[in-house]
């Protein structure tokens, strides 16, 4: 007896469908699930965006408003922007890398570093001798003078 193959899909059909066959399944689906919120409910169901499934619902004989429908199309166009918007903003923060930070003291809720950069420790450096690196290996040179609080 040979072999059964294994499904290496985990996607449910309903989600791969096309439209002809979404189009098709989706009469009896819609004869199933009568009241509010259709069009979010087909698209949950069938894996489309909004705009989709109003076009798809309309071609079964469904009424939408059309402030529905534009309400909709400005949701999805915010939708993009703000995927724009957080796109460009993670690129600023990876710019801000560890590679400019001479001591790292730790990381934000995000994930940017803080802590003290080169310039900022080559003038402490100066202002505070405590920041300086000892002479000799054995012997710290720490006077109470010398610490800035």
């Amino acid at each position: 007896m040979a072999k059964k193959k294994h499904n290496t899909n985990n996607t449910p059909r309903r989600k791969r469908y096309n439209r002809r066959d979404r189009l098709q399944n989706a009469k009896k689906w819609a004869e199933q699930n009568n009241g509010n919120n259709l069009a979010k409910r087909y698209s949950k169901w069938f894996g489309v965006d909004l705009n989709c499934a109003i076009t798809e619902l309309e071609m079964l004989g469904y009424k939408f408003k059309q402030s529905y429908k534009e309400q909709v199309k400005k949701s999805l166009e915010a939708r993009q922007k703000q995927k724009e918007k957080r796109k460009r903003d993670k690129e600023q923060v990876e710019d801000f890398g560890e590679d400019m930070f001479y001591f790292v003291a730790g990381y934000t809720e995000n994930g940017v570093p803080f802590g003290l950069t080169r310039e900022e420790m080559e003038e402490g450096a100066e202002t505070f001798p405590i920041l300086q690196p000892p002479k000799s290996k054995n012997h710290f040179n720490i006077n109470d003078d010398d610490f800035p609080f």
